[in-house]
């Protein structure tokens, strides 16, 4: 592990950076495998030991390729995966299972996939709200008992589901996507978060690329999953050219890069409310890794972060075609 390390909650220890397995998977375009285990490898050589994918990732391929990871490094890595999702990122999604017997089937074929014996931190990836959110969690602690997953997260809950969930099992983190554009997590679930004394894990933290100024709306594929965002309309986008614009002016000031202010930004937002942000930026570029690494020296002053606040105000568009799909929609 790197030589700092981040509590999330629960006692689970992760490197102050993750690295989101799901962009080495073609929901943005093609992957070349190779390099992205290339890219894997160089993740944790530089010190990004939490490594965060999920079983519908790919199919399940993101787990099989990490296999390859974890073949000769199990040690060196926080391992994260989730189930309840089936279909896949590029095409849809045909359901949402959070039942007991889902639940059994999805973490024996996970751990058959990921060619290991256990899981460091095993998420419900959305809810499903056909069960209530205690007999999940109920479910999930009793992987822990059986030693097949170390520590709970849940993913886009809500701040009431995060509490009935902490009081059935502790949960060591929440994933939701979180950056200077998507901040609605703030109002409920991060509060209650930092209450509860779990870690938050944002997802997206470069607003899916946006946030770097590279991505351009207009020209994205017909299988990027972008397409389906709201805020990435071409109306919406080029309003929402002002956060970029915010951005950049940050990182001119501080000779640094867009990703590095966004992900800097996130890091003093945990300082700011009180508990531990751990992002997880995703990338097929090694030299990506060692840009992101940058922001944790990174450090913005309040006149930065009131400019940066400020364009988050602004956004145009949901974060999801279906606000129900996340926390936002159920707050």
């Amino acid at each position: 592990m790197a030589a700092s390390s981040v509590h999330l909650g629960d006692g689970l220890r992760v490197s102050p950076l993750g690295f989101g397995g799901m962009a080495l998977t073609p929901v943005y375009g093609e992957v070349d495998p190779v390099e992205a285990l290339k890219t894997l490898h160089h993740a944790v050589d530089s010190g990004v030991s939490f490594i965060d994918t999920a079983d519908i990732y790919g199919g399940g391929s993101n787990e099989e390729l990490i296999a390859h990871l974890l073949k000769d490094r199990r040690d060196e890595v926080q391992l994260a995966t989730k189930f309840s999702l089936v279909g896949t990122p590029a095409d849809g999604y045909t359901d949402v299972r959070g039942d007991a017997a889902y639940i059994r089937q999805a973490v024996d074929a996970s751990l058959k996939r990921l060619g290991t014996d256990v899981i460091d931190l095993y998420y419900m990836h959305r809810r499903d709200l056909r069960v209530p959110i205690v007999e999940t969690v109920e479910a999930m602690a009793g992987l822990v008992q059986q030693g097949k997953v170390k520590h709970l997260g849940l993913s886009e809950v809500t701040a009431q589901e995060l509490a009935e969930a902490h009081a059935v099992h502790p949960i060591a983190a929440v994933q939701s996507e979180w950056s200077i554009w998507s901040r609605d997590v703030e109002r409920n679930v991060v509060p209650a978060a930092a209450g509860l004394g779990v870690g938050f894990v944002p997802y997206s933290p470069l607003g899916r690329g946006f946030l770097t100024g590279t991505v351009d709306a207009s020209s994205l594929g017909a299988k990027d999953f972008r397409r389906r965002i709201p805020r990435f309309a071409e109306d919406a986008a080029d309003a929402n050219q002002a956060v970029v614009a915010a951005v950049l002016a940050v990182a001119t000031e501080l000779s640094a890069t867009p990703a590095q202010v966004a992900l800097a930004w996130l890091l003093a937002q945990g300082n700011r409310l009180g508990l531990a942000v751990v992002p997880i930026p995703g990338t097929r570029k090694t030299h990506r890794i060692d840009e992101n690494l940058g922001a944790l020296s990174l450090v913005l002053t309040s006149s930065q972060l009131e400019t940066l606040d400020q364009a988050a105000d602004a956004v145009v568009g949901s974060r999801s075609a279906d606000p129900n799909w996340v926390s936002q929609g159920r707050e």
